[in-house]
């Protein structure tokens, strides 16, 4: 099992990223965001090293925003196309309530 340590780092008033480090492992995964409004970010960007490739990581940065969007309150814009593409996987499961936590509205 991998030990993957995720956290959040805000760039700037608007922009931040959910950063992803492996234990033992050099380089780090990053899924980048942009604050739209007080409740709406857009997932802009999902970025993995070739050192960390088929560890899981971007699949838990993934993650990592979902709960973030649970516990904070704000919905997300798919732009990035693999966030994009979890998501449209996984808004096809009854059980699953990812519906609630994304939007297409800018703002």
């Amino acid at each position: 099992m991998t030990d993957i340590t995720i956290t959040k780092e805000n760039i700037d008033a608007r922009h931040g990223r959910y950063v992803a480090r492996v234990a033992g492992a050099e380089g780090e995964g990053e899924l980048t965001f942009t604050r739209r409004s007080e409740t709406v970010i857009s997932a802009d960007h999902t970025g993995v090293p070739e050192a960390l490739s088929g560890r899981g990581v971007a699949k838990a940065l993934y993650a990592f925003l979902l709960d973030d969007a649970r516990e904070s309150g704000f919905r997300i814009i798919p732009v990035c196309p693999f966030v994009r593409k979890l998501y449209e996987r996984q808004r096809r499961d009854p059980a699953s309530d990812v519906e609630r936590l994304f939007t297409t509205a800018r703002s």
